[in-house]
């Protein structure tokens, strides 16, 4: 049965509010409480009992800042997160605190300041995920919302149901709000991943036509990452639910793991108020901060919107996707570094590595460490490279990304897997986050550690580079069937940049480009006058220059290394210039490098980058040539 609510505001009242110009919401609470020395191993809202001072002066500081709402220190009050800490008893009290503390705060200030009850997820999985029932979600959220509604002497001006990632939560919670009142404004904001989707899952475009079908006032998107992301996601939201108004509190930033156990965020208050701007031309109605923002991030947002003038920052573009049978399928333009690398022709360095040979991934981790250490940009992951068993690729590309944060660039060969096996190598790929991949042949298993394994393939590079750039990246798979939401790999091809036959090889990159290459990764380049002539050649005879070519460098180690490779790798020759100085040098390591070095400053003009290739796995030889880029 619905209750009578002390507050005056009501829905009308909070649309027209809407109609006259954005509303600037507070900043991250259970960050600055943290920072002030609350632990995390403390329930943050049962601070309202032990510190209602603290609480409020936070509140202060952001009216002060220029918020034009705050919200409740509330966000984990509910039933099932209290009882974390054996609180599961004073959901009422614990509520009811934090808005006779947030109230007290905005009736002193004498500013008009909106009071929204924070409701956060309730930390449990509603079936059939997990044990929780509808029911009892709701049940859970009716207690908490009560509080809020009916805390003395006056209760919350609207509700932000904030954080979730579960629809059903959403419909749980909204459920609870509507059968205490029909008539507080309500915002639902949801919070999705690095991969653009929630926890569960659920893709943004499914999030914006599911959220506004609901008995709400405003829809979002807050927590996530920072402001770039949910700008391109609350993008996506104006334009799959234009009538709905759309709130935005992002993270300062994705978390950094510091010293201590302790967490910092990236973004600095001017960028945010750069990006104040953006959210505002982008037609989000109300914004703020999350994670790791604090008031002075909202005192920028404050005077970014007060000041005329546009931002520097852009909505991203936003593609929709038809799927076979089903609805338009939205997806944001989220580029991989790679793809913004090409784009920007930013200099390019990355480094093949080689998975481990058995299942202690530490040497790669090392060896990826110093080599990020050293300034590579990006990160080659080899697959069974020289046929040689060794862990799966895109297991180590994986580990790469998640310990040391630099992106990394999966070989994908075509040889040894069949259409089933590759099209689902490929969603894993693309689940863990692994969006770049260097299409080749692979090596023949005749050379390797197995060589009665099979060798038979079912599609060429040309034709995968082509299955993944025109259906997988449109949401399909071979067969033309809906993959429910397309992949957005960047994917490069093999070349040879002094080739014997080179018209052939003029053809075949051709063929490669025009099935969706992005870029291509070249063979060791030692003559790099025969590359550069190679590039022309390409723009001669199809009058546009070739895609971006990443140069392979491979420093030679000794004399022996430069006569194996001349004489026994196919479509390798190094000038006998170059061997014999490699033979005379007192230092061949050294001298290897040296070479290295002038063969990447002659191709610098013409390439986008270089793909350094390790002798032996001396990683700390390319870190040398690294060194060059870095030394002007």
């Amino acid at each position: 049965m619905p209750i009578m609510s002390n507050n005056l505001i009501n829905r009308s009242w909070f649309k027209e509010r809407l109609g006259q110009g954005p509303i600037l919401m507070d900043g991250a609470f259970g960050t600055v409480l943290h920072d002030r020395g609350v632990g995390i191993d403390q329930s943050f809202d049962s601070v309202n009992l032990s510190n209602p001072a603290l609480v409020a002066e936070i509140h202060q500081s952001y009216i002060d800042a220029g918020s034009d709402l705050i919200e409740t220190n509330s966000f984990g009050a509910n039933y099932f997160k209290l009882a974390e800490f054996g609180l599961q008893s004073q959901v009422d009290k614990v509520n009811r605190a934090a808005v006779t503390i947030a109230r007290r705060v905005i009736n002193d200030a004498q500013k008009g300041t909106l009071l929204a009850g924070s409701i956060g997820p309730l930390g449990v999985r509603l079936a059939p995920l997990g044990r929780v029932t509808f029911a009892e979600a709701a049940e859970a959220f009716t207690e908490q919302i009560k509080a809020l509604i009916m805390a003395e002497p006056q209760g919350v001006d609207l509700l932000i149901i904030e954080t979730m990632s579960d629809i059903k939560e959403i419909e749980a919670a909204v459920s609870a709000a509507r059968s205490l009142s029909a008539d507080i404004p309500i915002i639902v904001e949801m919070t999705f991943t690095r991969d653009d989707k929630t926890i569960l899952g659920y893709p943004p475009d499914a999030i914006a036509t599911h959220l506004a079908k609901l008995d709400v006032d405003a829809v979002g998107i807050n927590c996530s990452g920072g402001p770039a992301q949910v700008l391109r996601l609350v993008n996506i939201v104006r334009q799959l639910a234009p009538e709905m108004p759309v709130s935005a509190s992002p993270n300062a930033g994705w978390p950094e793991q510091m010293g201590g156990g302790r967490v910092a965020y990236p973004a600095t208050p001017d960028y945010f108020g750069g990006y104040a701007r953006a959210f505002i031309e982008a037609g989000v109605n109300l914004v703020g901060g999350c994670c790791g923002t604090t008031a002075a991030h909202i005192q920028a947002m404050r005077r970014a919107i007060d000041t005329p003038g546009d931002s520097p920052y852009t909505v991203s573009e936003v593609r929709f996707v038809r799927r076979p049978g089903k609805a338009t399928v939205a997806v944001s333009e989220r580029p991989t570094r790679l793809a913004q690398h090409l784009e920007q022709r930013q200099l390019i360095l990355t480094v093949e590595m080689n998975p481990p040979k058995g299942v202690a991934p530490e040497r790669l981790l090392a060896g990826a460490r110093m080599l990020h250490e050293a300034g590579a940009t990006f990160l080659n992951i080899a697959d069974s490279p020289l046929a040689r068993m060794r862990m799966s690729a895109w297991a180590a590309a994986y580990l790469v990304q998640r310990e040391i944060g630099l992106e990394t660039v999966l070989h994908f060969p075509t040889r040894g897997r069949n259409l089933l096996r590759i099209q689902g190598d490929l969603l894993a790929a693309h689940a863990m986050g692994i969006r770049n991949l260097f299409v080749a042949m692979g090596d023949p298993t005749r050379i390797g550690d197995f060589p009665e394994a099979t060798d038979s393939y079912d599609i060429v590079p040309s034709g995968l580079i082509e299955l993944i750039k025109k259906q997988f990246n449109q949401g399909l798979d071979k067969a033309g069937q809906s993959i429910d939401q397309p992949t957005s790999f960047v994917v490069g091809c093999a070349l040879s940049l002094t080739p014997k036959n080179i018209e052939a090889e003029l053809k075949l990159l051709r063929k490669k480009v025009e099935h969706g290459a992005d870029f291509a990764i070249t063979q060791p380049v030692f003559d790099p006058q025969k590359a550069i002539d190679f590039l022309a050649a390409y723009e001669r005879a199809y009058g546009e220059p070739p895609p971006p070519i990443l140069a392979g460098i491979k420093p030679l180690y000794n004399v022996r290394n430069a006569d194996f490779l001349h004489n026994e790798v196919p479509g390798i020759s190094i000038p006998e210039e170059q061997r014999e100085r490699m033979r005379l040098a007192e230092s061949p390591q050294a001298e290897g490098v040296e070479i290295a070095r002038e063969i990447a400053q002659a191709l610098r003009p013409y390439v986008h980058g270089y793909y350094f290739m390790p002798a032996f796995g001396r990683y700390d030889l390319v870190a040398d040539v690294l060194d060059a880029f870095h030394q002007g």
